[in-house]
């Protein structure tokens, strides 16, 4: 069962999984990196009530958020 589960996936896949030999010195690494930022932040974020502050709070810990200070300025 499981064989023919794998199987599957790895036809499923097999774009992706040859993809990945036709550019060398491709990485997940940028990937992993992040996900270690957020299981650290989930990790301190026990407090959060809902989910809106803890993607934001994500959000700012990776940089990928740059709130306006004012929405006047720029």
């Amino acid at each position: 069962v499981e064989v023919k589960k794998l199987g599957r996936t790895l036809n499923r896949r097999a774009a992706d999984i040859l993809a990945y030999f036709d550019l060398p010195g491709t990485s997940n690494g940028p990937t992993e990196a992040i996900n270690g930022r957020l299981e650290h932040l989930r990790g301190t974020a026990l407090g959060f009530r809902n989910l809106a502050n803890y993607i934001t709070r994500a959000l700012l810990d990776t940089g990928g958020f740059r709130p306006l200070l004012h929405p006047y300025l720029r």
